[in-house]
């Protein structure tokens, strides 16, 4: 008998290994800074103070976990085909046999209704939204099939972070969100182009739509920049906008220093793409969160 509970107690650690994988929960760390930093800013303004409660807290995690396992089990189910024939993606848990086509169907409407769920009990507008951002969250793996517009939608739904952030706790959107917002979209999009680099002659060879598949190397990364430069130009307005000082504005000059590194280590060594998209914005993330929690608590 416990030698039964033993091997079930092995396979349902294993089986939720597999599905960490399966959505690279890692991930999670370029959109949860950018939650609470328009919940903390709101937050500010709403009550004078940054600080929104446990209870948001828990529910603002809650829907940025679910919302973002929904996306990531999307794309896995419906990009079997194209991620079994990619030598860099064919190991993933959603192609190798480690999680079957039934299993991750069940774990997307799992997440969508946790999602929707959790957005009733933020308030009005979140649940109103979720219906919405849920499909653009699912829209991005289509995308890629005829749209070199895929990196802009990736970013899009992790634009929707500090959008969702500030639902929370005003039940409306500012305008200084969408300027946070757009400046997320921009990041994630120029980051998304690098790291496509890496699949540059895959989607060349099997139609895929990406811009360094159709334009190459060289216009892909000076792409990237212009979309990081306008990353830190929405950013600037995002601070001007929400009356932040000089915390805030710290935080973008290191934003700065941090994408300039990115670009750096991509153009020396492309062996170094993946230190660029998780190490750099990963830290860019969370000392720009880092940052405005100072700012606030001043």
């Amino acid at each position: 008998m416990r030698n039964e509970k033993l091997l079930r107690g092995g396979r349902v650690k294993k089986l939720l290994s597999d599905f960490f994988e399966l959505v690279m929960f890692k991930h999670s760390v370029f959109s949860l800074p950018f939650i609470f930093i328009a919940m903390l800013v709101a937050s500010l303004h709403e009550s004078g103070s940054g600080w929104f409660g446990w209870r948001l807290l828990l529910l603002a995690s809650l829907a940025a976990v679910t919302a973002r396992n929904f996306a990531m089990g999307v794309n896995r189910l419906l990009d079997r085909d194209i991620d079994i024939l990619n030598p860099r993606t064919n190991r993933r848990p959603s192609v190798d046999g480690r999680i079957s086509q039934n299993q991750i169907i069940a774990f997307i409407l799992i997440n969508a209704c946790g999602f929707v769920l959790t957005a009733y009990y933020i308030n009005a507008l979140a649940f109103k939204l979720s219906f919405p951002i849920l499909a653009i969250l699912g829209a991005y793996t289509h995308f890629k099939r005829f749209s070199v517009l895929a990196h802009v939608i990736l970013g899009l739904s992790l634009g929707l972070a500090p959008i969702a952030g500030v639902v929370a706790i005003s039940g409306e959107i500012t305008l200084w969100s969408l300027y946070l917002a757009i400046g997320v979209m921009f990041w994630v999009a120029g980051f998304d182009l690098l790291y496509s680099l890496q699949d540059m002659a895959f989607d060349k060879a099997h139609n895929l739509y990406s811009i360094p598949a159709k334009y190459g190397i060289k216009k892909t990364i000076w792409i990237a920049r212009f979309f990081h430069l306008l990353t830190l130009f929405f950013w600037a307005l995002f601070v001007n906008s929400s009356e932040l000082g000089i915390w805030a504005k710290l935080a973008v000059i290191f934003s700065a220093a941090m994408l300039s590194y990115e670009h750096y280590i991509v153009a020396k060594d492309f062996t170094k793409i993946d230190k660029a998209f998780f190490v750099v914005n990963g830290y860019l993330g969370f000392v720009f969160l880092a940052l405005v929690v100072i700012e606030v608590s001043n």
